[in-house]
C-alpha cells in the first residue's frame, strides 16, 4: 500500500527539540553506509563535496534521525515520515533524490519497447539502436526472449538501470540513476504490468498519437491507481499519418478523468514533424545528428505555432491552477508564474497524483525522447518522496511507515521470479535498510531464514554483480526459494508488505505430452511455469484424468505451449479451449439434514441445521456460524466450514466453482461417540448439495471487454462478426481512417474470433479483451453444460 508523501514538516520545531540529541543504540547502526551506490554518489562534484565538507552536518543529521527513530521506538504511530526524512543526513537525502524506479506502460503496439531503446541509447547504457521484430538480426535489448523478437510483442516484463545526465538551473551537469521496468502491452500478460507498477515509484504512460487512449491504456491507468504510481504521459508516433496529439491529451482528461496538459507544442505533424516548444522554458527543441543524439535549443519560436503555443501554455497554467494551491494563488492574483513555479507546481501536482505533464515524440524517428527523460527527473518522485507502507504482525497487522534509509533494519519484497541458467532468479526492490551479498534474510511468510549468495543488477538479460543494494533501489538476487510477494526482512522486525493483485484465470485447455518420455519435462516445465507466472495456473482433474492449464487467454496459454517446445523439447497435445464457468445459488433455502450410520463400531453422526442465501454480489463465499448454546463444538464448526468451501470449490451443477453463496449454521447435534470432524465435514457437502439444488442456480459464464480497431471501410464487416457472437456493442468511435468498436462478448463466443477478424480485415483489425464480469449464461447453453457434465459423470460409474 503507498501514497504520496509532498509535505516536509520541521521536526525539531514540532518536537521541541533545541539541541542535537545523543545517538544511542543506534550509533553503530546508522553509520552504516551502502557501498552499492557509491559510485553514484562520487560521480559528480555534488557528491565529492557532500562526502568531504559536510561530515558535521551529516553526524548531526544522523542523530537527529536516530534520536526521532529511538523516540517512535516505543510508540510506533507517531513516528512521522516527514520527520525522517527531513533528518536524513545529507549523504542519504543527496543519494536518493537522484535515484528514479519507473516504467513503461502502454497499449500494445504503442512504442514501449521502441522508447526504451532510446533511452537505453541516450544515457549510453547500449552503444547502437535496434528495432522490435528484431528487423535487423538483433531486435531490441529489452525484448531479449526469440519468442518476443519473432513476434514483436513484450511478453515478460524487462528491468535495466541507466544514468542520465540532465543540466541543473545553473547549467551545471548532474548525473541521475534510473531503475526501468519495461512492460508488456498485451491484456494476456498483464500481471507483469501488475507487478511492476507495485515496487515502482512512477511511470511513463506512452500514447499513440493517432489513437490516443485504448483498451489496454484504460487498464494500465486502472493499475496506476491502484498502486497509487504518478505517471508522465508521452504522446509517442507523432509522425504517423492522423497523428493529434491534443486529442490523446483531451482523452486523457475524459476516459481516464486525469487533469492533463500538454507541456510541450509539435513543430509540425506526421512526416514534417520537426521537433517541439517547451512550454515550461518557453524555448524550442531539436534533435539533430545521426540518431537524434544531439540536442539544439532555440530561444526563437517559430511563427506558424506561436498562436498555438500560447494558447496551450494559458491551459497549462490553468490546469495547474486547478490542482495546486501556490499555482491558484498566482493565478487569481493574475501575477505570470516564473520557469521554477511552473516546474515545482507540476511535480508537485504530479506525485500527489492530481495531474500528468503530456510531452510528445517520435521515439522510431529519434525525436524528443530526451526531453522526456529530463520530465522523468523533474517530475517524478525519487524514492524518499513516495510512502510505502508495511504491516507489522507483532502488533496485529499496524501499517508502518517504511523509510528509505540504508542504516534501519532491512524490508524488502520480492515481485518476481524467473528461472535461468544459474538458477532462480527473484528480482526485489529494497524499501528499507541495506541488502548484502552473503547475509541472511527472514522470509516474512515462511519464517524460514535463508543466505543471499549473489545479487546482480539486471540489464535486460544481461547481469552485473553488485556487493549490497541499498534503499530504494531494484535488483535480483539467486539462490532464494520464494514466492512472487514474500516479504523479507533481516530479522530484527516482524514485517510484511501488501502483495500485488493477481486476477483469476478466464480460460482453459487440457495438455498432455504427445510422448511419454517427455513426461518429467514436462512436469518440470509447469512447474517452474506456475512458479514464475501468478496467472498461469496447472491442475489435474481426476474425473477426466487430464492435466489443465489456466491462463488470461488464448495467447497467453499458446505461449506457454510454444516456450515448452523451444526450451524444454516438449510437443504437447491440447484439447479444446474451455470457459472457467461459474456456479451461483438462486433464492434462499433453509436445510436441516442428518448424517447418521451404524456399521457395528464407531458410527457416524452429524445434524447441521440452517440456511443457503445469495451474498448479493457475485464474488466470494462465506460461512457463518450462529450457534446459540453450543450445540455443536468449535471443532466441529471448523469442519462444517471445511465442508463448505470443498463444495464451493466444485459446485454440483457442471463442477465449477461457486460464486456469491452464503451458508449459515445456527444448530444441529451430535452424539457422545459417532460424531467426528468428518461426519460434520460430509454432512455439511450433503446439505450444501441438496440446498443448492433446491434454490434454483444458475450456470455464469465470463464476459469479457472487447475491443475492436480496423480500417473504416470494413465497419459493417466487424459489426457483423460481434454480432453473430452475441456482443452488446457499447461504443464506437470514427476516426480520419480507422474505426473502434467497444462492446462486451461472452469469452465463449470470442474463440476464433482472430482467424475470422483478420479474414474479414484483410488482415489489418486487431482486438484486445479483458475479463469483465460473470453473467448468467442462456438458458439453453445452462441446460447443455449440465446435460454434458451429468453424462460425463454416468460415464465415469460405468466404469
Amino acid at each position: 500500500m503507498r501514497c504520496p508523501s509532498l509535505a516536509r514538516l520541521p521536526y525539531r520545531a514540532a518536537s521541541g527539540l533545541t539541541k542535537s540529541p545523543v545517538r544511542l543504540q543506534t550509533q553503530s547502526l546508522l553509520s552504516k553506509r551502502c557501498a552499492s551506490t557509491a559510485a553514484l554518489r562520487c560521480a559528480t562534484p555534488v557528491y565529492q563535496s557532500v562526502l568531504n565538507g559536510r561530515s558535521e552536518q551529516t553526524r548531526y543529521a544522523s542523530a537527529t534521525a536516530a534520536a526521532v527513530l529511538e523516540a517512535a521506538a516505543s510508540s510506533p504511530d507517531t513516528l512521522s515520515q516527514d520527520a525522517i526524512i527531513q533528518n536524513l543526513d545529507p549523504v542519504e537525502a543527496e543519494r536518493l533524490s537522484r535515484v528514479r524506479n519507473i516504467g513503461i506502460a502502454a497499449h500494445i503496439d504503442s512504442g514501449k519497447t521502441t522508447c526504451t531503446e532510446r533511452v537505453l541509447f541516450y544515457t549510453g547504457r547500449i552503444g547502437a539502436i535496434h528495432e522490435v521484430r528484431g528487423r535487423d538480426s538483433v531486435g531490441a535489448k529489452m525484448d531479449s526472449m526469440d519468442l518476443e523478437r519473432e513476434k514483436g510483442i513484450t511478453i515478460q516484463s524487462a528491468a535495466t538501470f541507466c544514468d542520465w545526465i540532465k543540466k541543473d538551473d545553473e547549467g551545471k551537469d548532474q548525473k541521475y540513476h534510473i531503475n526501468l521496468i519495461d512492460t508488456p502491452g498485451h491484456i494476456d500478460f498483464t500481471i507483469e504490468v501488475e507487478r511492476a507498477l507495485r515496487v515502482l515509484d512512477g511511470a511513463v504512460m506512452i500514447l499513440c498519437a493517432v489513437s490516443g487512449v485504448q483498451s489496454q491504456t484504460i487498464t494500465v491507468d486502472r493499475q496506476m491507481r491502484r498502486y497509487n504510481v504518478p505517471r508522465i504521459s508521452f504522446v509517442n508516433k507523432m509522425d504517423r499519418m492522423g497523428a493529434n496529439p491534443f486529442k490523446a491529451i483531451d482523452q486523457i482528461n475524459n476516459k481516464l478523468k486525469l487533469p492533463a496538459a500538454a507541456v510541450q507544442v509539435p513543430i509540425g505533424a506526421e512526416d514534417e514533424f520537426e521537433g517541439v516548444v517547451d512550454l515550461v522554458r518557453m524555448k524550442t527543441v531539436y534533435n539533430r545528428g545521426p540518431n537524434g543524439e544531439d540536442i539544439v535549443i532555440e530561444d526563437a519560436i517559430p511563427e506558424k505555432v506561436k498562436e498555438t503555443v500560447e494558447e496551450r501554455r494559458r491551459m497549462l497554467i490553468e490546469t495547474l491552477a486547478d490542482v495546486d494551491d501556490e499555482m491558484a494563488e498566482l493565478f487569481l492574483s493574475e501575477i505570470e508564474p516564473t520557469e521554477k513555479q511552473v516546474k515545482e507546481a507540476i511535480r508537485r501536482s504530479t506525485i500527489a497524483l492530481k495531474f500528468t505533464p503530456v510531452f510528445m515524440g517520435t521515439a522510431l524517428a529519434n525525436k524528443s525522447v530526451q526531453p522526456m527523460l529530463d520530465g522523468v527527473i523533474d517530475y517524478l518522485p525519487n524514492p524518499s518522496e513516495v510512502q510505502n507502507l508495511a504491516l507489522d504482525k507483532k502488533r496485529n497487522e499496524a501499517q508502518v511507515k517504511l523509510v528509505p534509509y540504508n542504516s534501519l533494519p532491512l524490508v524488502c519484497l520480492a515481485f518476481k521470479l524467473e528461472e535461468s541458467n544459474f538458477g532462480q532468479l527473484t528480482y526485489i526492490r529494497v524499501y528499507q535498510g541495506t541488502l548484502k551479498k552473503g547475509s541472511y534474510v527472514y522470509n516474512a511468510r515462511t519464517d524460514k531464514k535463508v543466505r543471499i549468495p549473489r545479487i546482480v543488477r539486471m540489464h535486460s538479460n544481461e547481469m552485473e554483480d553488485v556487493n549490497e543494494i541499498g534503499a530504494g533501489e531494484i535488483c535480483a538476487v539467486f539462490g532464494v526459494e520464494c514466492a512472487s510477494g514474500d516479504s523479507f526482512t533481516d530479522g530484527q522486525l516482524g514485517y510484511t508488505m501488501s502483495s500485488m493483485f493477481v486476477p483469476e484465470p478466464v480460460i482453459s485447455l487440457s495438455i498432455k505430452p504427445k510422448n511419454n518420455k517427455d513426461s518429467a519435462n514436462f512436469s518440470k516445465a509447469m512447474a517452474r511455469f506456475q512458479r514464475e507466472d501468478p496467472t498461469f495456473r496447472v491442475a489435474y482433474d481426476a474425473e477426466s484424468e487430464q492435466t489443465l492449464i489456466s491462463g488470461m487467454g488464448e495467447l497467453h496459454l499458446d505461449i506457454y505451449i510454444e516456450r515448452m517446445r523451444r526450451e524444454y523439447r516438449v510437443d504437447c497435445e491440447t484439447g479444446p479451449p474451455q470457459v472457467a464457468y461459474r456456479e451461483t445459488i438462486g433464492h434462499r433455502v433453509e436445510f436441516d439434514h442428518l448424517l447418521k450410520k451404524q456399521t457395528g463400531g464407531p458410527g457416524d453422526y452429524a445434524r447441521v441445521i440452517g440456511w443457503l442465501e445469495p451474498t448479493g454480489k457475485l464474488e466470494e463465499n462465506v460461512f457463518e456460524e450462529q450457534i446459540v448454546g453450543g450445540t455443536i463444538s468449535e471443532k466441529f464448526i471448523f469442519a462444517c466450514e471445511k465442508g463448505f468451501h470443498l463444495s464451493c470449490a466444485k459446485g454440483p451443477l457442471i463442477g465449477h466453482k461457486v460464486l456469491g453463496t452464503r451458508m449459515v449454521i445456527n444448530d444441529g447435534a451430535t452424539h457422545m461417540t459417532d460424531s467426528s470432524e468428518m461426519a460434520f465435514k460430509n454432512a455439511t457437502q450433503q446439505a450444501f448439495r441438496k440446498a443448492f439444488q433446491e434454490s434454483n442456480p444458475s450456470v455464469l459464464e465470463p464476459m469479457m471487454k472487447v475491443v475492436v480497431t480496423a480500417p473504416a471501410e470494413f465497419q459493417g464487416d466487424v459489426i457483423g462478426l460481434l454480432n453473430k457472437r452475441n456482443a452488446t456493442i457499447n461504443d464506437s468511435e470514427v476516426g480520419a481512417d480507422e474505426f473502434t468498436v467497444f462492446a462486451d462478448c461472452s469469452l465463449n463466443g470470442m474463440f476464433g474470433f482472430s482467424s475470422n477478424l483478420r479474414a474479414s480485415t484483410q488482415g489489418k483489425g486487431e482486438f484486445s479483451m479483458e475479463f469483465s464480469h460473470y453473467e448468467k449464461a442462456p438458458p439453453q447453453e445452462q441446460k447443455a453444460l449440465i446435460a454434458k457434465y451429468l453424462k460425463a459423470q454416468a460415464d465415469r460409474n460405468k466404469k
